[in-house]
């Protein structure tokens, strides 16, 4: 993307801002945010808001499973029912975080354990295919990835 995600302008405010926010109004009690490239410039952004947590994660450059294990290790002991994992590149409205959290299911443990040789996320997945849910949510949000300045400009035009 050639500049750091989490600052890119997202409906008035940044990506960041802007999940952090739809995490909440969503129904999320407790907010993680794993940081690690510019985590200085990330940092002031959430200073304020009593229910985020920032989580320093010294190894990012290994790859995501570092961050999705710091962030976990973040919940130290309030032990959360539901867990839901948002890459800051895939902006959600606070309505699809209502419903994906309604349908969760929790794999706190697994994930835990989880490394980059096998395959992380993915493979616990593929272990759960016969649990998984399908929850059907009627915007096109769900299919965003920003990892190009193209489609970065496609999710802003809302396509």
């Amino acid at each position: 993307m050639g500049q750091l995600k989490a600052l890119l302008p997202w409906r008035g405010v940044s990506l960041l801002e802007h999940q952090v926010a739809a995490l909440k109004v969503g129904g999320a009690d407790r907010v993680i945010v794993v940081v690690g490239h510019q985590a200085d410039r990330l940092r002031p952004l959430l200073a304020d808001l009593e229910y985020v947590s920032c989580v320093f994660n010294p190894d990012y450059l290994t790859g995501k499973i570092t961050s999705v294990k710091a962030g976990l290790q973040g919940l130290c002991e309030c032990r959360p029912n539901t867990l839901l994992m948002i890459n800051v590149d895939q902006p959600r409205s606070a309505e699809s975080v209502r419903l994906l959290l309604e349908a969760h299911w929790s794999l706190i443990d697994e994930i835990l354990m989880i490394n980059e040789e096998t395959h992380g996320m993915k493979a616990v997945m593929q272990r759960h295919t016969n649990q998984t849910r399908r929850v059907e949510v009627a915007t096109p949000e769900v299919l965003w990835d920003l990892n190009t300045p193209e489609q970065y400009q496609a999710a802003l035009e809302g396509h």
